[in-house]
């Protein structure tokens, strides 16, 4: 149904509950406001981008009466809650149609065995979503061959990319068949990239700008270097995620887009857990697309190296525990689902080879009674059960989507929702019994999985509040963005008087394509802070999430204070059987510059504040993205 002009117009002129004091307005106009005309003078405004939400819900099946739309956009408008950042950036727009369901997930896992799994991640990333993928059998690639690939941009070449997505793809797939292929592949490949367009040039049909050919002439050559160190061997699982991260790195060139990966290995595969170890040698830039954990039921096998990371400026690892994903829903509640190979890479939700996770929110401070509650996670998976029924690109994926039904409907903000978490398990029950009445009204299978609790990165912003499970940084804390040189939003900052600098690499170079800039943030009193929460307290709110709401996953990453590795261990050889996923970092002593999260003091906060104007004039934004370390502190970076 769509929204009656008399409805909206009360909201034209209404300002929404912004969140940190105007932040989540800036990452509104940055993040998912849409040109409005051709030469992105003017973008929407938060009610232009919800009546195409809510109107575009419709257009997919979604169901919702006259009165279920307006209540959506209402709950929305208000901030408490959200269809999924991908929803709110895609729904409405020819995308739908011509992308279907691909247009709207979040995020996909992948079993990298083959070169044809390379190329359907990087689509998957170009789409602008996240993507999961396992290095643990290096060798079912098979042993690679003397291959050699060419950059000849002359009208014979054997392949010339067309100006598309799909051409991007289908260029490195030629090229990894070149080293990896069958016999009826050839070993010699040249390829033309005459017909890209230049960087800068706009994505009219999906939104962004033209990264230019250059980008992906540097990512083959950089993808051929790593197989020809590999010829007539297997390669080992650090050169499969090199692969990966280097397809990532050229999804994120020049900083337009956003490229999320989660890696996972084996936790006896030394190499693979030292692969990130910044500390121990030159380590290339490439594997910073990738957040690294391992797949481990057995806590016991996990070696020493594994937490010897955390004290060399490594990789925060994660632990993802396949039998347990696969054994229960809610635990203890047996629910199994043997199709769960993989988890996305937030690790919220498990899911089978191909197949996406489907997600949306609730911004659970900002809600007002149970019946709401009740009232809104009920729209809201309406819309993502319409979202799991549309058509997917891929054969497989379609299949596995359309049998599994899975969704990922979460809650976020509990750090300040402790008195309304008696709301969660009856309204699950709820869920269930919608699912089952709506599925047989429309001739759907049952949705094998319905909710979680997501890192909630970028959505919180929007809101204010403190992000999924984890309990706010600190009650005042600098909040560090990247943006990419010549977004104009920079300018913008600086005008509003938001520091800006220039982002230190790891390797402790300086960028000349990102500056950062710092947002104080203030939570407010009663919000529960890391330190009030020891990682011991950390997990059992997690598993607590996990017993009345999550039947999927709850993604979290634990502070560990300075004392507590010991009692982490032990903890988690108590508990591990029955936890899904779980990562780790240090609260304090992480080692990274320019950390996503800073602790100030209350007058460093207020000294930051009086410097910023608050007018909201020339903000305009949109047709890009923020570019956040959000999982460096567990949140995650997809829309």
């Amino acid at each position: 149904m769509t929204l009656s002009e008399d409805f909206l117009t009360p909201y034209i002129s209404k300002t929404p509950p912004w969140g940190f004091d105007g932040l989540g307005y800036i990452v509104f106009k940055r993040t998912y406001a849409r040109s409005l005309d051709e030469k992105e003078n003017t973008t929407e405004e938060w009610w232009q981008t919800l009546r195409r939400v809510v109107d575009g819900a419709e257009d997919i099946g979604a169901g919702l009466t006259e009165g279920e739309s307006e209540r959506l956009f209402d709950y929305m408008f208000n901030l408490k809650a959200s269809v999924g950042g991908r929803m709110l950036w895609q729904l409405g727009t020819p995308n739908n149609e011509r992308l279907g369901g691909d247009s709207l997930v979040n995020c996909w896992f992948v079993d990298l065995t083959k070169p044809e799994d390379f190329s359907w991640m990087f689509e998957r990333l170009m789409l602008g979503g996240g993507v999961g993928f396992s290095v643990s059998a290096p060798e079912a690639l098979g042993v690679v061959r003397q291959g050699t690939v060419q950059h000849l941009n002359e009208v014979d070449a054997d392949y010339i990319v067309p100006d598309k997505r799909e051409g991007w793809s289908q260029a490195v797939l030629q090229a990894l068949r070149t080293y990896l292929g069958g016999e009826d592949d050839p070993t010699y490949l040249t390829y033309n990239t005459s017909l890209i367009r230049p960087a800068g040039a706009l994505i009219r049909t999906f939104g962004g700008k033209a990264s230019g050919p250059g980008i992906l002439v540097e990512g083959i050559e950089k993808i051929t270097a790593v197989l020809n160190g590999a010829v007539d061997r297997h390669l080992t699982s650090v050169e499969v995620l090199d692969i990966a991260n280097i397809i990532g790195s050229v999804v994120v060139a020049g900083n337009v887009r956003r490229s999320a990966e989660i890696a996972l290995g084996r936790p006896n595969d030394v190499d693979y857990l030292n692969a990130k170890r910044w500390d121990l040698g030159t380590i290339p830039m490439h594997r910073a697309m990738s957040n690294n954990s391992v797949v481990v039921d057995d806590i016991n096998e996990l070696p020493e190296e594994f937490w010897e990371g955390y004290h060399g400026n490594g990789e925060p690892y994660g632990l993802f525990n396949l039998t347990a994903s696969q054994m229960f829903g809610r635990v203890p509640e047996v629910l199994p689902d043997q199709s769960i190979v993989g988890t996305n890479p937030c690790a919220e939700i498990g899911l089978a080879n191909r197949e996406s996770c489907n997600l949306s929110e609730v911004f659970l401070p900002n809600v007002e009674s149970e019946e709401e509650f009740v009232d809104i996670t009920g729209l809201l998976y309406k819309v993502q059960k319409a979202i799991a029924a549309m058509p997917y690109l891929d054969r497989e994926s379609d299949e596995i989507t359309s049998k599994n039904m899975r969704l990922g409907l979460g809650v976020t903000g509990i750090a300040q929702s402790a008195g309304k978490l008696g709301w969660l398990s009856p309204a699950y029950e709820n869920l269930r019994r919608l699912d089952q009445d709506w599925s047989e009204q429309n001739g759907w299978p049952y949705s094998k999985r319905l909710t979680t609790v997501k890192p909630s990165g970028t959505l919180s912003l929007l809101a204010g509040v403190t992000p999924g499970v984890h309990p706010g940084y600190s009650r005042h804390h600098i909040r560090r963005v990247r943006m990419s040189v010549g977004d104009p939003l920079l300018q913008y900052c600086a005008d509003k008087g938001y520091n800006v600098e220039w982002v230190k690499n790891l390797d402790g170079t300086v960028s000349d394509r990102t500056k950062l800039v710092e947002f104080p943030c203030e939570f407010p009193e009663g919000t529960i802070l890391a330190e009030h929460l020891s990682a011991i307290q950390q997990m059992d709110l997690q598993r607590n999430l996990q017993e009345v709401w999550a039947d999927n996953a709850v993604s979290v990453t634990i502070y560990i204070h300075p004392g507590e590795l010991e009692s982490v261990k032990e903890y988690l050889r108590e508990n591990w059987s029955t936890m899904k996923s779980v990562s780790f970092l240090l609260h304090s002593e992480h080692g990274f510059a320019q950390a996503p999260l800073e602790e100030i003091t209350e007058e460093e906060y207020l000294e930051m504040r009086s410097h910023l104007t608050n007018d909201r004039v020339g903000l305009q934004g949109g047709m890009s993205e923020l570019l956040d370390d959000d999982c460096v502190s567990g949140a995650c970076p997809i829309r």
